[in-house]
């Protein structure tokens, strides 16, 4: 029987000057999204994320948009509950790494999680310094509530999970937003 393998997912080129735009995703953004995270998902860096999931979560995406037109980054804010939600879904094209793109993205997801009264945000990471230079702290799994597990049992990684929670306290968001 022959094996088939999948060709390494090649990115659509982005000027690393191009200006960038914060907005919430459109379902016209899926397919960019899924190749975003499909591309580090195949470095093991994140988790892959369908299309129907992309589709089905599409109110949780916010995208860094250039001037080009192009989607350079993505992240997700996952309400869980009345006092959690989970930052997920966290991708920057590859030629923009290292522009503060990232921390944009986390910070918007945390500008849209105080606007709905959310007073703490979570998410699982291998980039732990990332997140600590953003105020977050690791946390023990036990120490977060059993709905953040929700997508645990149908991952991969499930019985060699490599991933740190990491946890923030939001202040409320101020007067007039």
């Amino acid at each position: 029987m022959k094996e088939l393998s999948l060709s390494p997912v090649v990115l659509p080129e982005v000027r690393p000057e191009a200006a960038v735009e914060l907005r919430k995703a459109r379902l016209s953004d899926v397919d960019a999204i899924y190749w975003l995270i499909r591309y580090w998902a195949e470095k093991g860096l994140m988790l892959v994320r369908s299309h129907s999931h992309l589709y089905e979560n599409i109110r949780d995406f916010q995208v860094l948009e250039d001037e080009d037109g192009r989607i350079v980054g993505t992240v997700a804010l996952h309400v869980l509950w009345r006092d959690l939600a989970e930052i997920r879904g966290l991708a920057v094209h590859p030629a923009r790494q290292g522009q503060g793109l990232g921390r944009w993205l986390v910070l918007g997801a945390e500008r849209e999680a105080r606007d709905l009264g959310l007073p703490r945000v979570f998410a699982w990471t291998l980039q732990v310094n990332f997140f600590r230079a953003l105020g977050y702290q690791v946390t023990s799994r036990e120490a977060l509530p059993p709905k953040v597990w929700s997508e645990c049992n149908a991952c991969p990684f499930y019985e060699n999970c490599r991933e740190i929670a990491v946890i923030k306290h939001l202040s409320p968001a101020p007067f007039g937003g």
